[in-house]
């Protein structure tokens, strides 16, 4: 009995102290959030099947008469450049999986498209998304901080071995 009466106070003590030591307290400076900001990007993709685009995974399937077959996972770590021209200046890289899984060679993509030169040097863009009619920006990092928008493409160029994107890409970050 005494060791009950003696728990019960240790507990109303304790618990007293809680509610006074839970109280908000703060010296940190107001929240001033930052402004966002619209940043329109125009760059082409160049891809090179089978040297910067890789067949990783494919499902054995016998019955498929498609050129692109279904369940294929590609892995793809191609250049970036300023225009449509295979000598034009490279500012960045495009790395992430693609998983071919439509019956009309759809696909769904996690990509990310990074840059290397000029003012976003070190940024990059995260795509998470099937491919029509655009890409959704997910995310980002260095001055693509919190990005969201859209990577709308226009197939330039493919043939058996090489492929040449266009991207618009809009992105609201901070």
């Amino acid at each position: 009995m005494r060791g009950t009466l003696m728990l019960s106070w240790i507990l109303i003590i304790c618990l007293s102290q809680v509610a006074v030591q839970s109280q908000y307290y703060s010296k940190s400076r107001p929240y001033h959030p930052r402004l966002p900001k619209v940043t329109n990007l125009h760059f082409f993709m160049h891809e090179h099947t089978g040297v910067t685009a890789v067949v990783v995974a494919q499902a054995n399937i016998s019955s498929n008469n498609s050129s692109v077959p279904f369940a294929t996972l590609v892995a793809v770590n191609d250049p970036l450049r300023t225009g449509p021209e295979p000598d034009s200046e490279v500012i960045g890289n495009v790395q992430g999986i693609s998983l071919l899984a439509g019956s009309n060679a759809s696909s769904t993509q996690y990509i990310e498209f990074g840059f290397n030169t000029g003012k976003f040097n070190g940024s990059s863009l995260s795509v998470f998304s099937r491919g029509e009619p655009g890409l959704a920006v997910v995310g980002g990092r260095g001055r693509f901080m919190m990005a969201k928008g859209i990577a709308l493409f226009n197939p330039i160029l493919i043939n058996a071995t090489n492929v040449i994107i266009e991207f618009n890409v809009t992105v609201i970050h901070h």
